[in-house]
């Protein structure tokens, strides 16, 4: 089917993603200028978001643009820290907004703009009266800014930074949120209801599948890392963010130790570790058993959640959770918080543990409660464990990056079409 040519799309929007009913829009070839995050920034997931964002459209037949600032302050900064920060701010809200606006010049009125992130909401207000739509994936560092959350603290100039981002994409009209959590999250941050707003779950923008077997997996793992894992480990994935709860999965590490004598190992793989998260460790009695991996490929991240024995994911908050489905997909067991969105992804999938309590008097509770599931979890029965590998895997299935992008293609046209 050429590009080009008008097709009869039936524009589903099906429960594992949005949840609504079916439509039938008469669609034609889109123009699309998504806005992305800057290179430079370093970031992981979101290129990687906008770039199934890209590869959907395009393939789809749809003209797509991507606008993204470019380096020019920034390579000035001579790497130093403070200087990139200053300079990137420069080279993203007031060298960028100018080429925009001289852009737009040329750009038709049936462009649709699309920003792959509410995180860049200060270049909103630029096409806030043309076709817009702006994906939403987590307000954590709003809500922190503005008081909502009791274990996380922003400084001033961090409010100042937030403020501005939230003052920007409140003046969009039309939001897709990664997540019900995330869409409940921006409803009440919003002072007035969005004229589109609809939730289509992440899909999986890479392939991970169960290995065929896992002890050959745990082997090559041991070997590369010279650590033996070959009875199995307990896996969490995830970076320092507080939300993440990093420090909380070595406190119910160190239980499960104490209460159990639980001898398999923890993995966590991600940033390295915090000055906290090491002292923690050192004192710890299960100390020589517990692992930081960082600076890991995606190879060895599809590794690491195969050969898992279970992959433990206590966030505080999350946007959507991708680690959940990862592990899911790759044939790992998963335990996380009783809350959404974890409880969105995982669905009857997943095994749950409370949120850990900010008053300290309940944490020695929490430990005991979390450590007790985990024990529970890791000793399954061989039938056990292959009927919940089944069930992590059917529900990982929901998540495809092909319903992903046929779910927000039809928000697209209804955008388009609402004339």
């Amino acid at each position: 089917m050429g590009a080009a040519k008008h097709v009869r799309l039936l524009c589903s929007y099906s429960r594992s993603f949005s949840g609504e009913l079916k439509y039938e829009f008469e669609t034609r070839k889109m123009k699309i200028i998504l806005f992305t995050h800057p290179s430079f920034l370093g970031h992981k997931s979101m290129p990687r978001f906008a770039q199934m964002i890209t590869a959907g459209m395009k393939q789809k037949g749809h003209d797509l643009t991507v606008w993204s600032p470019k380096a020019f302050f920034f390579r000035l900064s001579f790497k130093k820290p403070i200087l990139e920060k200053w300079f990137g701010y420069m080279d993203q809200y007031v060298i960028f907004p100018l080429q925009v606006k001289l852009r737009l010049l040329n750009c038709s009125k049936e462009t649709l703009f699309v920003f792959s992130d509410n995180a860049l909401g200060p270049w909103v207000p630029l096409v806030k009266k043309r076709y817009h739509v702006v994906h939403c994936h987590d307000f954590l560092a709003q809500k922190s800014a503005f008081g909502l959350l009791q274990e996380n603290k922003t400084g001033v100039t961090g409010k100042y930074y937030q403020k501005f981002i939230f003052s920007g994409y409140r003046t969009a009209r039309n939001f897709i949120s990664i997540s019900k959590k995330t869409q409940v999250d921006l409803h009440a941050l919003l002072d007035k209801n969005p004229e589109v707003s609809r939730v289509v779950y992440n899909g999986m923008n890479q392939n991970f599948e169960p290995a065929k077997d896992y002890h050959i997996v745990r082997e090559e793992l041991s070997d590369q890392y010279k650590i033996d894992l070959s009875e199995g480990y307990i896996l969490h994935v995830g970076g320092n963010a507080f939300y993440k709860n990093k420090l909380g999965v070595l406190e119910i590490y160190d239980q499960l130790v104490k209460d159990f004598k639980v001898e398999i190992p923890l993995v966590l793989a991600g940033e390295s570790p915090t000055k906290e998260m090491i002292a923690f460790k050192e004192q710890s009695p299960a100390s020589q058993s517990i692992f930081f991996i960082n600076n890991i490929d995606d190879l060895q991240l599809k590794q690491l959640y195969q050969g898992a024995s279970v992959m433990l994911f206590p966030s505080l908050y999350e946007g959507f959770g991708w680690p959940i489905v990862e592990a899911m997909a790759s044939g790992s067991l998963v335990i996380t918080t009783n809350e959404d969105p974890m409880k969105e992804v995982a669905a009857d999938a997943g095994f749950y543990i409370p949120k850990k309590p900010t008053d300290s008097e309940k944490l020695l509770d929490w430990k005991m409660i979390t450590a007790k599931e985990l024990e529970r979890v890791i000793h399954f029965s061989p039938k056990e464990r292959r009927d919940a590998v089944c069930k992590s895997i059917l529900r990982s299935k929901e998540f495809s990056a092909q319903g992903f992008v046929d779910s927000i293609e039809a928000i697209y046209q209804e955008i388009l079409q609402d004339k």
